[in-house]
């Protein structure tokens, strides 16, 4: 056991009663043995603090942390990680469900890489809140061969123009933590500024294996990315500006310049016009507007009101 790396599983909890159990059940059945398991409640008003005291109880390999107040998940992952020891850390959110080969499957891939490599991905399946299948993150042909985008080695471009990543499959390199300072703290979400940080510096790779359940809610946080007063949408502004500022080639360039007119276009068309004007702006700055976004500046800048067309367009596109 001594040879294994550690492996520090920062297990997420706010208002997870429901599916705590099974949760922190396949935490516990992992088949890797060197595992340093931290329980953090961000002060939840559920009964899932007194659930996760009890299963500390029972179980001591488990280490019970509370944020003291409510922290948001960001600030309450780098509260577990900074006390962490383990060389290897997995973010895990208390509604998912880790699979019994995750851990040692991982660490046995990382094991044939070289240190430029900082973040290990894989498939996953979703699931329902009964916990019943809807379907894997990636889409393979008849004989299971991945079709999906799922690239290894330097994502950086990759990850500025498209999404690929399932976050809760990620393995990372407590080095990559260090160097970053963890999460931005600032932020509603941590994904997309971690994924544009960390590949700037490290090389990714996906591991051709299902590790993962994650558990796709009715009101999952997809679902109120673009409502008004979202503060995901004014984060992935900063995200972008960051991203802007490490850009280093044309193709890098106009991979972000894809992403900030895919965000512009959503931000305007649900009326979030602050956003959609700063990400426009970005975009001006960085590769120009087309006579299209030149137009959808003005529109934002006149507060015109498209939403309908938007809710119109989903509704044929995907009978909604």
């Amino acid at each position: 056991m001594s040879q294994l790396p550690l492996v520090t599983i920062v297990c997420l909890c706010y208002n997870h009663e429901r599916f705590l159990a099974e949760a922190l059940d396949s935490v516990l059945a992992q088949t890797y043995p060197n595992l340093e398991l931290l329980v953090v409640d961000d002060c939840s008003t559920d009964s899932s603090p007194a659930i996760l005291q009890d299963y500390c109880r029972r179980f001591p390999q488990l280490s019970y942390i509370s944020t003291g107040h409510n922290r948001g998940n960001c600030a309450a992952f780098n509260m577990a990680w900074r006390k962490a020891k383990g060389e290897f850390v997995i973010d895990f959110a208390t509604d998912d469900v880790l699979l019994p080969n995750r851990v040692t499957e991982q660490v046995a891939a990382f094991a044939r890489l070289d240190n430029s490599y900082g973040v290990l991905y894989s498939d996953a399946e979703y699931i329902d809140d009964d916990s019943g299948h809807l379907r894997y993150h990636c889409q393979r042909d008849e004989l299971g061969k991945v079709m999906s985008f799922a690239p290894s080695g330097d994502v950086f471009k990759d990850i500025l123009q498209r999404y690929f990543i399932c976050p809760p499959t990620m393995l990372m390199r407590r080095q990559v933590l260090e160097e970053l300072g963890g999460y931005d703290e600032t932020l509603a979400y941590e994904d997309f500024d971690f994924w544009v940080r960390s590949s700037r510096n490290y090389k990714y790779y996906f591991l051709n294996k299902v590790t993962t359940k994650r558990r796709v809610h009715g009101n999952s946080l997809s679902g109120s990315w673009y409502k008004a007063g979202s503060r995901l949408l004014s984060s992935t502004v900063k995200v972008c500006r960051k991203a802007a500022l490490l850009v280093r080639t044309p193709d890098e360039r106009a991979a972000l310049a894809k992403r900030l007119e895919y965000e512009a276009r959503h931000a305007y068309l649900t009326a979030n016009y602050t956003e959609a004007e700063q990400l426009l702006r970005l975009l001006q700055q960085l590769a120009g507007l087309s006579p299209l976004y030149k137009l959808i500046l003005f529109l934002t800048k006149q507060k015109v009101n498209l939403t309908l067309v938007r809710k119109l367009y989903y509704k044929i596109k995907y009978k909604d």
